[in-house]
């Protein structure tokens, strides 16, 4: 595997107002993380349980999590968190149930405190001799808003399990999956306001964000959204507004909607003026939201509208996030085309919606 190296001196003289900058890293490029879209091994998930917020709770989110399963099998492995050896049990029942095979599904046993394995799981990257293995960032409930110390554990024990060299980087930054985009040419799009964040990364600047991402997913070029801090959970994660859909296109929403989504007037035109490494413009694909505010099946109207842009790219599927909403048609028929040799699926989100996620935030790739 050929990897291109990115010395200190290249990323120095692209910020050369912070002269009196002293880094202390190396940022010579040491892992590559694939892009979403490259083949799969199989993808994780962390099936909801009735020990964090209750049985309803989880009974309330099982049917999206079977319905992911089934779209899953079909293409790769499916790697399954459950709490403890009675809640596999129950797993297996809903999905045989359901006429799920369990034969490519693999179950592993960990407490969990939330269903959000993007944010919490496993990044897996491929070092300088073409080996995968497992980075495990910093997971703190997002600002210590939630409990986290079940979650953090989970990419070391799946390290333990699987045999993989694991990166230990709980002491270096704070990082969850769902605050970056990757286009796999060496780009990468956040929000400040969910990484550089005192209640993440206290003190932390750019520069030093940037030269750690570089080194940890061989990203050499960054398109940084402020975002705004405080505005819900995650500080506005850039996967529910901002994706890449491949490296040469963004797939986002229509200034209105954007200004709906609280996206501030500037981030849109960094945004929409976003070039890639090579100075190229990317293709925008602009999803609509919701036309209604999204119902959840129990009748709660959430109050706000749903997005599309959160879904999931598979070996041979698109888990897109469906809200029972005319859209619903208009938004797949948009992602479908970004991925004509993929089946789209659309996965109904909105109980899972009303704990403020979609189908992007409770999945997490494992490449081949």
């Amino acid at each position: 595997m050929q990897i291109v190296m990115i010395t200190l001196l290249s990323i120095l003289s692209s910020c050369k107002q912070e002269q009196d900058y002293k880094p202390t890293l190396d940022t010579t490029i040491q892992y590559i993380i694939p892009e979403e879209s490259a083949p799969h091994e199989g993808t994780w998930l962390q099936w909801p349980h009735q020990y964090q917020y209750g049985s309803t709770y989880r009974n309330r989110l099982d049917a999206t999590w079977i319905n992911m399963t089934k779209a899953l099998v079909e293409g790769e492995k499916v790697h399954i968190i459950a709490y403890d050896a009675a809640e596999e049990e129950r797993i297996k029942g809903l999905l045989t149930e359901a006429g799920v095979s369990l034969s490519h599904i693999d179950f592993n046993n960990y407490p969990t405190d939330d269903v959000w394995v993007r944010d919490n799981g496993p990044i897996y990257v491929h070092d300088r001799q073409g080996q995968l293995v497992i980075e495990d960032w910093g997971f703190n409930g997002w600002g210590e808003k939630a409990d986290y110390q079940n979650c953090d554990q989970i990419p070391a024990k799946i390290a333990n399990n699987q045999a993989f060299k694991r990166i230990d980087l709980n002491n270096l930054m704070i990082n969850e999956g769902g605050a970056i985009e990757i286009d796999g040419r060496g780009t990468l799009l956040a929000t400040k306001s969910a990484i550089l964040n005192n209640n993440r990364n206290p003190g932390m600047t750019q520069r030093q964000a940037e030269e750690i991402f570089t080194k940890y997913l061989g990203t050499k070029h960054f398109i940084w959204l402020d975002g705004k801090a405080g505005l819900e959970i995650t500080d506005m994660h850039i996967d529910g507004f901002a994706r890449f859909a491949n490296p040469g296109t963004i797939v986002t929403m229509g200034e209105e909607d954007l200004l709906e989504w609280e996206v501030s007037a500037k981030d849109i035109r960094t945004l929409y003026a976003a070039k890639d490494v090579q100075n190229k413009p990317y293709n925008l694909v602009k999803l609509p939201l919701t036309v209604s505010n999204v119902v959840t099946t129990y009748g709660k109207n959430l109050g706000y509208r749903g997005s599309y842009v959160n879904y999931y790219i598979a070996n041979n599927c698109v888990l897109v996030p469906n809200y029972n909403d005319p859209n619903d048609a208009v938004a797949n028929g948009l992602i479908q085309r970004l991925y004509p040799d993929r089946k789209l699926i659309g996965i109904d989100v909105r109980n899972l919606y009303a704990n403020g996620g979609m189908i992007h935030c409770v999945t997490q790739q494992q490449p081949q």
